[in-house]
């Protein structure tokens, strides 16, 4: 199943030992993770500016990310679909690569619950309905 991570996700993934980082571990070995280089941006941004991470961590961080994840190109929406427009790069996403189910903890992104035929799960939801 392919599957988008918020890069809310990824980074609590590498940020922290948690349910974000089991579930990291889970997906890339069971699922496709589909992530996207505006991802890969934003991830890069917040472990540097918010976790404060080494350059050197960050740039093995997203190194592993390019060889674990596939890396996608998308059409941008021509509507506004969620509250937040920069979301609407994750669901775009999401919709060009034909992915089954978005992960984040981002609650404009959660209060939409679906869109079309895209879920829209926070980790700890995905966790309980398909590895519990």
């Amino acid at each position: 199943m392919k599957i988008v991570l918020d890069s809310n996700v990824i980074v609590s993934a590498f940020a922290s030992r948690g349910l974000c980082a089991s579930l990291f571990e889970v997906l890339i070995v069971r699922e496709k993770i589909i992530i996207s280089e505006h991802i890969l941006s934003e991830v890069s941004r917040i472990l540097k500016k918010k976790v404060k991470l080494p350059e050197k961590n960050i740039n093995e961080i997203i190194d592993f990310l390019r060889v674990t994840a596939e890396i996608k190109d998308y059409e941008k929406m021509t509507q506004c679909v969620s509250r937040d427009k920069d979301d609407d790069e994750i669901i775009a996403l999401a919709v060009s690569s034909n992915s089954k189910i978005i992960i984040t903890g981002d609650k404009d992104l959660l209060v939409l619950k679906k869109y079309k035929n895209i879920r829209i799960l926070s980790p700890k939801d995905f966790w309980l309905l398909f590895l519990s």
